[in-house]
């Protein structure tokens, strides 16, 4: 399983990758594995305002739809409108091409509440 050392991740399995005050998120290998063949993504607009732990966006697959979760607070600068026609893109590139949003921090303390990948290993076992 793939676990980036350079991103910061939450319990709910979403994915961090801050570059100066913007994050840019998604779900992680392991999420999407859980999730299996992912059929449809429902993503903010540019523009929206997030707070920590709202809930953003959802993301069906063929065994379950799921709430996907903000871990940090902020506006959405970019979406990822590739997801729009190919979903699947997060089960075979969830770290790269399959990312979500980009957000730009109001809170960047927010960040050392979010584990590490260390940290994230072992929640998920």
């Amino acid at each position: 399983m793939n676990i980036p050392a350079e991103l910061r991740y939450t319990k709910e399995h979403e994915w961090i990758k801050l570059e100066g005050n913007v994050a840019t998120i998604g779900i992680t290998d392991y999420a999407q594995g859980e999730l299996g063949d992912i059929v449809f993504v429902e993503l903010p607009n540019v523009g929206d305002k997030l707070e920590q732990m709202q809930a953003f966006g959802t993301i069906e697959a063929v065994k379950a739809v799921s709430d996907i979760y903000s871990p940090l607070s902020g506006k959405v600068t970019e979406v990822n409108s590739a997801l729009d026609d190919e979903p699947m893109i997060i089960n075979s590139d969830p770290y790269a091409t399959g990312w979500m949003i980009k957000l730009e921090l109001t809170n960047v303390s927010e960040l050392e509440q979010m584990l590490t990948a260390d940290g994230y290993k072992e929640l998920i076992g």
